[in-house]
């Protein structure tokens, strides 16, 4: 009974999410915006936007968000160069690979989804609020997933020690990244920041992700994808919308998908339970929790 409760429901629930996100992009056009985490993938973005434009620069740093060094080595460089930052957006991730661990022993999808994106938003924070102005505030966007609606989070056993599931883990990283959001976008309204933080649900968009699906998974997922899933274009619009559209100006705390306002889970809403997430966090990635 254990084991259908800690490894089964997270599965059951995953896959009654992701068929109610295929039902709804099977009757709802992708959102259209108005009129990598690999190295080599990087420097080929970079070349290729100097190639379609003349405009501006590109320029690509390397950060492994799986590592806590490699995180603050990142920050260091950059705020070395001394930029402005007026948009971070949070994207990287992995889902539903085995039982892995950080460099740091955090449960992979616990560690990179989310921990490595927690420290790096607090040690970019001071050069985001430099950045932002009144009616001109810096951007912070955090990627999470429709699966977040079936994630439970369990303060005592983050790291999926006691049974782990694959699916629970992904589900609770895109969870804990939601009601890190909220609470982040609370702070800011506390201190009067001109930063403003939202989530944003890309929806089920044709990536590498879908890799650590088991074989039959990835057959049935074929002809699913080219019928029903997102392009990665169509899949960025709703992150890009967050980042750049000025209906969005000053506004916080909200939960995006397919470029709407949308309800995320009740439990994100919890605010005891983010303000508990939050010190956890700072304790483990070894930040003062004021």
């Amino acid at each position: 009974m254990r084991w259908l409760v800690c490894f089964l429901l997270p599965i059951v629930r995953l896959y009654l999410v992701g068929f109610k996100v295929l039902l709804y992009q099977l009757f709802n056009r992708s959102f259209a915006l108005p009129a990598g985490n690999e190295e080599d993938e990087g420097l080929a973005a970079v070349k290729k936007i100097q190639e379609e434009t003349d405009q501006g620069k590109a320029e690509f740093m390397y950060l492994d968000l799986a590592s806590l060094k490699s995180v603050r080595q990142f920050v260091q460089r950059f705020k070395a160069k001394g930029l402005p930052l007026h948009v971070l957006i949070n994207n990287a991730g992995v889902m539903l690979v085995p039982e892995r661990k950080t460099e740091d022993g955090f449960e992979l999808h616990f560690g990179l989804n989310y921990l490595g994106h927690f420290l790096l938003t607090n040690l970019l924070l001071d050069t985001l609020r430099k950045s932002g102005q009144s009616g001109q505030c810096s951007r912070i966007i955090n990627v999470s997933s429709a699966t977040h609606y079936g994630g439970r989070l369990d303060l005592s056993d983050l790291q999926g020690g006691s049974c782990y599931c694959a699916h629970g883990a992904y589900s609770q990283s895109k969870l804990a990244l939601v009601l890190f959001t909220y609470h982040l976008q609370e702070r800011l309204w506390a201190r009067a920041d001109p930063v403003t933080a939202n989530a944003v649900d890309p929806g089920m968009v044709d990536t590498a992700l879908y890799e650590n699906l088991s074989s039959p998974a990835k057959l049935a997922k074929k002809p699913v994808a080219r019928l029903l899933f997102r392009t990665p274009a169509e899949g960025a619009s709703t992150a890009i919308y967050a980042a750049a559209a000025s209906e969005v100006e000053g506004a916080g705390g909200l939960y995006l998908y397919n470029g709407r306002k949308t309800e995320s889970s009740v439990i994100s809403y919890d605010e005891q339970l983010q303000a508990r997430l939050w010190m956890k966090s700072c304790a483990l990635v070894g930040l003062q929790k004021a």
